[in-house]
Parts: C-alpha cells; sequence; structure tokens
C-alpha cells in the first residue's frame, strides 16, 4: 500500500508545532543570549559553582535549540526528497523518503514526551539509589542487572553517568548503590523508574531448578542546586568515616576516605566511597542529603495539601515493573500495561519505550487528578 506523503507530513508538522509551541525556541534563543551573556564576565571563574551551573545550562539550553531547529530542517528535507521522487518516479528516492518518515516519527514522539515534563524538578540531574530487597542473593544480583541496566541507557544516550557509592553483598551482586545522571531532563525522565521492581526466574544460585522472586527498589531525585538553600545545621549531622570497601568487604583504600552522613532528625542516611578524598565524599553526600531533605520537605507539603482537601488517591503502587526471565520471557510495567518480549534488550538498556509510556501515563494521572 502506497504511504500518503503529504498526509503523513502534514500530520507530523502538527506535532512539531505543538512542540515548537511547548518548548518555544524564542525563549530559548533569549536564554541562550543571557546565558552567553554571563559566561563571557571576566570574573565568571571566581565562583567554580556558578560558572558551572551557567556554562552547563548554556550547553543544555542550545543544545535543545540546535535539536528542535534539526527537526525543523529534516522536517523540510523530507518535502524536497517526496518532490524530487514524485516527479521523477524514483522509487529508491521514494523508499529513501519513507525511512525517513518513519525515523522522523520517532524523533518527533520523543521530543514530544519532552514537553509533558512540567514538574518543578524535572530539568535538573538525576540521583538514582538501586537497594535490593527480598530474595538473597538474586536480589543483590537483581540489584546488579538493574544498574547496569541504566548505566547502558545512559552510555547510549551519552549521558554523563557517575557512580558514587555501592555497597557490595558478601554473595553475588550489591545490597545498593547510588549514581548520578547527568543529562537535560534526567530527573524527568528517570523519576518514572522509581518504585518496586520484581523479577522472576529460574535462580543460578540455588541447587534445584525452582523458580526464584527476588525485589529491588528504585528511588530517583532530583540533583541538588545551590540555590535550593537547604540549610543543614551541623548539630543535625552525625558524620562517620571508614575505610572504601569493594566485593566481599575487601578493603579498596588504605584511608578513611568514605564518609557516611546520618541525618539525626530524620534518621536519613548517605553513605559516599567512590570519590579520591574524605572531603569530595563529604560534599557529595551533602549534596544527596540536602537532595533527599527537600524532596521530603515537598511531600510533606503535598500530603498536608491533600489532607486539607479531603482527597486522597493512591497513585504509584510499590511494585511497577515485573521481568520474567523464564518461559515467556517478558518485561512488563504494570502501570502502563506496556511490555517487550526481549528483556536482554530491555536488560542492555534499551528503555526508552517503558521511560516514554511512563511518561505519558504520569500525565494522563496529573490530568485527570486535575479535573
Amino acid at each position: 500500500m502506497a504511504i500518503d506523503f503529504p498526509a503523513q507530513i502534514a500530520h507530523l508538522r502538527a506535532t512539531f508545532a505543538q512542540i515548537e509551541a511547548v518548548l518555544n525556541p524564542e525563549a530559548l534563543k533569549a536564554r541562550i543570549a543571557d546565558l552567553e551573556q554571563q559566561a563571557s564576565a571576566p570574573d565568571l571563574w571566581d565562583d567554580q559553582d556558578h560558572a558551572q551551573s551557567i556554562t552547563s545550562a548554556l550547553s543544555a539550553a542550545t543544545s535543545e535549540l540546535e535539536r528542535i531547529q534539526g527537526l525543523g530542517g529534516r522536517l523540510d528535507d523530507l518535502d524536497v526528497l517526496v518532490e524530487l521522487g514524485t516527479e521523477g518516479d524514483d522509487a529508491a528516492t521514494l523508499s529513501e523518503a519513507e525511512a525517513e518518515l518513519h525515523v522522523l516519527e520517532r524523533d518527533l514522539a520523543a521530543m514530544e514526551v519532552r514537553t509533558l515534563m512540567s514538574g518543578e524538578w524535572d530539568e535538573r540531574d538525576a540521583v538514582v539509589t538501586i537497594r535490593s530487597g527480598a530474595g538473597g542473593d538474586d536480589a543483590t544480583d537483581f540489584a546488579e542487572m538493574l544498574l547496569r541496566m541504566y548505566l547502558r541507557w545512559a552510555e547510549r544516550h551519552g549521558y554523563a553517568a557517575k557512580v558514587l557509592d555501592t555497597s557490595y553483598a558478601e554473595g553475588a551482586g550489591i545490597k545498593s548503590v547510588t549514581f548520578e545522571v547527568d543529562a537535560p531532563y534526567a530527573y524527568g525522565t528517570l523519576s518514572v523508574e522509581a518504585g518496586t521492581h520484581r523479577l522472576a526466574r529460574i535462580s543460578p544460585f540455588g541447587s534445584a531448578d525452582k523458580r526464584q522472586t527476588s525485589f529491588a527498589a528504585v528511588e530517583v531525585i532530583p540533583q541538588i542546586e545551590s540555590t535550593d538553600h537547604i540549610e543543614v545545621p551541623e548539630a543535625d549531622i552525625k558524620v562517620d568515616v571508614f575505610r572504601s570497601s569493594g566485593p566481599g568487604g575487601q578493603s579498596v583504600n588504605t584511608t578513611d576516605s568514605a564518609v557516611r552522613l546520618t541525618h539525626l532528625p530524620t534518621g536519613i542516611v548517605v553513605s559516599m566511597q567512590d570519590e579520591k578524598s574524605q572531603i569530595q565524599n563529604r560534599a557529595a553526600a551533602m549534596r544527596v542529603l540536602q537532595s533527599r531533605l527537600l524532596i521530603l520537605k515537598k511531600e510533606q507539603e503535598a500530603a498536608q495539601k491533600k489532607e486539607l482537601a479531603g482527597d486522597i488517591k493512591a497513585s504509584w503502587g510499590d511494585q511497577m515493573r515485573s521481568y520474567f526471565l523464564y518461559g515467556q520471557q517478558l518485561v512488563k510495567d504494570l502501570r502502563t500495561g506496556f511490555e517487550s518480549g526481549n528483556p536482554d534488550r530491555v536488560f542492555d538498556g534499551e528503555i526508552d519505550d517503558f521511560i516514554d509510556a511512563g511518561i505519558r501515563w504520569r500525565r494522563a494521572q496529573q490530568d485527570g487528578s486535575a479535573s
């Protein structure tokens, strides 16, 4: 069946127009001009934290504008390609146009998802913590599988990801791990991965060929920024220092460079051991602690508002995704219904479709509760 290029391209242009209306290229240009002016200040690097935030914001805004303009240019090029193929009755050119049409559909859908992220912190970098749950060695192994999945996802997109702290299990895998992802809208994107993940498989650690179910929890918080001003009095923090350890508890550092911060009023504990010095680990731990306190504050405010409104609704369930590695070989998101029959590809970082479905689901939930 021949493709109706005019109708398809018209649909893509309508989608692109909606994206432009939300992302506002003219406003982006004005923001870039302002950031460029700030970045050219001779005393910019007198305050390195401020300088880093300015240059990072400039890079992100420039990339966003280039991406929007690039999609618009590709739509124009597609029009030309279709015209050439049609006028010359050139099957090869029309086949090339069809391939580009499908790629543009995918890329526009991905950018359209970006327009659905309008949360207070969605633009920020993300700090992700994975903790093994029930299931023994299978659970700690599952936690490590999830870590690889997210790191491979970041690698596929060219996003910077850095492991901040790892607590290794005595047997296989990890008890917990914390890492950060430095990318535009990293928090808004990865926040839909938060929740309890379940793995069902024939255990490689047992003597009998029995199905084992194990669990891992994923927590996603936005990276704290200096402008947030979360005050944490020294008297509220207990600081412990210890030597960094590797798999099996093996010491990997001859000095007490690892740091554990305990926030006494809330009981929140943050450990960091992957930086080279105690000072760096303490600074990284403090950033994560401040992020968690910021989230806690906002959650308490939201809970109070819901209570005052008398409208308390269940939203995110504990178990959000199941991974089946026996029999049917399936990964299924229990909120959106989206599924994949290729767990190997999912664990290799191909989770964009799950994330996109999650973002659309979350927006639908928000729109429904607002109506």
